[in-house]
This record gives C-alpha cells, structure tokens and sequence, in this order.
C-alpha cells in the first residue's frame, strides 16, 4: 500500500518543520481505514488526547462499553472522562474520576506527564475545579496546583512553553475580568498576562509549535476592540493582535451565511484551521497558512462543517460531513464525515473510511487527536464502516487495511484475430488510489496495468489478451490488487477469432 514509505517521509517532514510534498497518485494514507477495536461511549465525545500510552476521552458521557457491546449493556460508569489503552483500546480502569459536569476539551502537555480537562465542571472527586482541571498520567492523580476560578465554560485548551491557553464563553478567571480567553502558568497554576479579549465564544486555540504566536478560533467579532471576526493570531504572552492576511479565508458574517473556526491545528511551519457555516454555500472547508508569515497558504471550499483536524504521518486528517467537495466529489453523492487532506495543497487523498451521525448535533465526528501513528475520532457517531461503535473510534497503521472492491466480470469483445479486449469499471479501496489489474484466462495472467480511481472517478479499464488461441471458448476474469489483497471477479465466456 506504500504506507511505509509515506510514514517514514511525514515523520522526516515533521523533524524538519517542513511540509511535504504531494503525494504521488497511488500512494497509500498513512493509516488504514479499517477501524480498530475500541471501547465506545454511551453518548458524545468532545474532547481527546493522547499521552503515555493512553487515550483521554472527555464529553457528555456517563457511561463506557466494550466494542460490540450493544447500548445499555455491558456498561462501566465514567462521568465525562475516561482513559483507553493507546494500544488495545480497552478501559484504563485506574483513571476513575467523578466529574460534575461536561468536558469539552483535553489538552496533554509536551512531555506526557499531564493531562488538562476543561468543560462545565465544578468539582471533580468532590473537590473544587472550576472549569479546568489536570491529572498526573503516571497515577491519575489531581494535580494540586491547577486549580484556576474560571466563571464559565472552557470549550479549548492549548500548551505553549510553560503556559496553558484557553477559551470559552468566560468572564472571569481568579476574579478578573478575562474575556474568553485567558491562560495560566502550569509551573505555579498563577494567572498570566496574557489577555486578547474577545468580544464572545472561543471555539478552538493553539500554539505555534515554537510558541512564537498563539492562534484563535470562534464566533468573535473584535479581539482587545479591534475587528477580527472568527480567527486571529495573538502574542504568546499579551494577547496583543498580530498581522494575520490568512484570516481573510474566513468571509465577513452576513444575513446568509456566518462561518466560524471550530478547530486548529498547528505543525511545522504551518497551521491549518477547520471551519463551519450556516447558510447553504457557506464557508465549511479548511485552509492553511504559514506561521512566519501570516500568508494563507492553500484553502479548500468543500461544503459540509468541518469540525476536527489532526495530523498524523505528514497528512491532515478531517473530521466533517462533506457532502460536495469542488473538483472531486458533488453535491449528492453522499455524506463523507472521514476524509484526508495533503497538508501542501489542500487535496483529498487516499483514505475514506466512514461514520454516521447521531443525536444530539446530527454531526458525526466532532474531536480528533493521535499518538504519533494512530487517529483517535470522537463524536455524535453510533457506526463506524457500517458497524455499530458509539462515541469513540481509532485507526492505525498496523495491518493490511482495508481490501479492494471486487471487480465485476469483464465485458469481453474481439478486436482481432487472436486477441480478446476486457473491459471492467474501475474498482474501489478505502485506503489506496492506485490499484493493479490483471486479466486472467482461466489462471493464466495475460495482461496487467495500474489505474487511479476513487469514489467519484471510477474509470473504466481495459486489458487486452494479445496471445488468445484462435478459435476456442475461453473465460476471463480481472483480478484486483493493492500489495496486500488480492480480489477477483467473476467469469466471462468468448469464443477466440
């Protein structure tokens, strides 16, 4: 499937702050698109982290099931967090805290050894933790010192240096006045400087990767009284505004159409930022810009809300329910909530597992994050690939992903004395582009090529059998491979000129 190599790139991109270059059409996703086993949630998912070999998984949930637990069974109580082996995906049953109230956000921070939680909370185990709160990943344990007085919901978190970054629908932290954004020191848990005021809701925050800038997200109008509707890029340690061109990706809010920063993801010399609208035609895709500069850097107009990115192995990884995608997919050919993206340009690469979307936002996935070569994805799904798994999934880069439609029988015809021609549409797999066909007469190859296709460009591929025996009935069938599977058709039956 190529995915090796294109592991082994993405990480050397990564060490190098350096953003690859497209793939080659026919290179494999970093990651299959066959979900692993997982344990899954009794209703939403809205926060994820991973650190230290675990998955910490924050939302509205109240209860957790083994994967292929039907709802209501088999449950083990959490209360809006829980922790899963990164490895196996089961439970961590020493990570079993009650919270109050809902977790909209997980953040770790860069060594492993903390998680921070924040959300709607007011106590945890009985202790006051208003809206944040952080946990020692060795034991599980609180963490004394954090413990900031945060007057409303924290719906972001961001690490960068020995601050963390937050915002939410806020006023106050500690009793000053700190306007939806705010941060603290994780050294002392003390109250900084840092103060970009904005004028309603924080969605999402991030730290550049150096920690020269932070960058964020939401439904605000005005930072510190300067216009800046939904993204702006602040210092580090004021808040002050930056010069940022790139925002002029997300349009100016109207009577048809408001398109707000839902997610943000920092890497390299890049950031890229995940967008939603309301309005038909509304802005719902993802752009890119470059840190130093503040240029945008590609933007990509597909529509249905964007809600998640990760990056993982040199690709960006969404989580949206794209229904039309301009130059690839249009509108009616169903809705794609798992796609990925080449972090240079913008477009949709080879990886196209799915999910569905239940109740109560009807979105699907709504929160992503990896542990280096895994994508963990929660949300509002109760299915993933068809089957039944709540709340929770994960894929990796282990196995032999996912195996190729299998072709139909050929239609044959005979150009020439000698010769049969086979023609078959173009087959599909969920984790290649590029996949290899081979005619077969009876069990003997006669003719092999490669051909790219993908759920919207289904092409149709011709093979010939230029060495038939003249006059006798033979049968044909196309075999289709990606490296790992291989799948053959059915039979059809010519007689040779």
């Amino acid at each position: 499937m190529g995915r090796r190599l294109f592991v082994a790139l993405g990480i050397s991109g990564l060490v190098l702050g350096v953003v690859p270059a497209p793939p080659a059409i026919g290179t494999g996703a970093s990651l299959t698109a066959v979900a692993v086993s997982t344990w899954q949630t009794d209703a939403s998912v809205l926060g994820l982290a991973v650190a230290k070999g675990k998955a910490y998984v924050g939302g509205r949930f109240l209860a957790v099931r083994p994967p292929g637990a039907a709802a209501g069974t088999h449950e083990t109580s959490r209360t809006y967090l829980a922790a899963f082996s990164q490895s196996t995906g089961a439970l961590d049953a020493g990570m079993n805290h009650v919270l109050n109230g809902i977790v909209w956000a997980v953040v770790a921070s860069a060594d492993g050894s903390r998680v921070y939680v924040g959300g709607d909370f007011t106590r945890v185990d009985g202790q006051v933790r208003n809206r944040i709160a952080a946990f020692n990943t060795a034991t599980g344990a609180l963490v004394a010192t954090i413990a900031p007085q945060v007057s409303y919901r924290v719906k972001a978190l961001a690490i960068g240096g020995t601050s963390l970054y937050f915002g939410g629908s806020f006023g106050l932290v500690n009793g000053v006045t700190r306007n939806r954004a705010a941060a603290i020191s994780t050294v002392t848990g003390a109250l900084l400087p840092w103060n970009p005021n904005a004028d309603n809701d924080v969605y999402a925050i991030d730290a550049a990767d150096d920690n020269s800038k932070v960058y964020l997200g939401g439904t605000f109008a005005k930072v510190r009284g300067t216009s800046r509707w939904a993204v702006a890029s602040v210092n580090n340690s004021t808040g002050a505004l930056l010069p940022f061109a790139a925002a002029s990706a997300v349009p100016s809010p109207s009577s048809g159409c408001t398109s707000r920063v839902k997610d943000i993801e920092t890497s390299g010399s890049r950031v890229y930022f995940a967008n939603a609208g309301d309005g038909w035609g509304c802005f719902d895709g993802t752009w890119a810009a470059d840190v130093a500069t503040g240029n945008l850097v590609w933007k990509s107009t597909c529509l249905g809300a964007t809600e998640a990115i990760t990056m993982v192995n040199g690709w960006l990884f969404k989580g949206s329910h794209a229904h039309s995608c301009p130059g690839t997919f249009s509108d009616g050919s169903g809705t794609h909530f798992l796609l990925l993206q080449n972090p240079a340009n913008g477009t949709l690469g080879p990886w196209f597992p799915n999910t569905n979307a239940g109740p109560p936002t009807s979105v699907g996935p709504l929160v992503s994050a990896s542990g280096g070569s895994d994508l963990w994805i929660g949300g509002d799904f109760t299915k993933v690939n068809g089957a039944g798994q709540q709340g929770l999934t994960r894929f990796t880069n282990l196995g032999p992903g996912a195996a190729p439609l299998a072709p139909a029988p050929p239609t044959l015809s005979r150009p020439a004395i000698g010769q049969v021609k086979a023609t078959v549409q173009a087959s599909l797999d969920n984790d290649d582009i590029r996949l290899t066909y081979r005619l077969l007469r009876g069990t003997i190859v006669v003719a092999s090529t490669r051909v790219s296709s993908a759920f919207w460009s289904r092409p149709t591929v011709t093979l010939t059998d230029t060495t038939a025996p003249t006059r006798t009935t033979q049968s044909y069938r196309i075999e289709v491979s990606d490296g790992n599977h291989a799948v053959r058709g059915g039979y059809s039956t010519v007689t040779v000129r």
